[in-house]
């Protein structure tokens, strides 16, 4: 019998502050990726990105300056594998924002720090997060 795969939506943003720093957000403790999350029933995708980055980094005035497109991975599980129960299809935005303290709402999301993009990729847990930003960054 074979398992059946759940697909879902999620959105997310590539935040650069003044300095030109990312936003890279914290999971459970356990692992760290770009903010993004869930799109809820009735919620654009652009709306579901900027709630999720607030959520998880408490930051809120966001300029928005293009779409990046989307990808598609696993969910990642709570050792840092792949969940092959849910596949993600997460859209992705580029912001910028003036602000720069950084305190998280959602305590599933506890730590969000400022990370020079050269060291992005290096931080982020999910193969396919990390393809994604290594794609994108020349771009940003």
């Amino acid at each position: 019998m074979t398992e059946q795969v759940r697909k879902t939506s999620s959105a997310g943003g590539v935040i650069i502050n003044s300095q030109g720093d990312v936003l890279v957000v914290n999971q459970r403790g356990t692992s760290w990726s770009l903010p993004k999350g869930h799109i809820e029933l009735g919620e654009e995708s652009i709306e579901a990105a900027k709630r999720e980055v607030y959520e998880e980094s408490g930051i809120k005035n966001l300029e928005f300056i293009k779409d990046l497109g989307s990808y598609q991975r696993y969910k990642i599980d709570p050792v840092n594998g792949e969940d092959r129960s849910e596949c993600k299809t997460i859209t992705m935005y580029l912001f910028k924002t003036a602000e720069d303290i950084i305190n998280p709402i959602d305590p599933e999301n506890p730590e969000a720090r400022w990370v020079p993009r050269e060291q992005v990729a290096e931080l982020l847990t999910h193969p396919k997060d990390k393809e994604f930003f290594l794609c994108i960054v020349n771009k940003i």
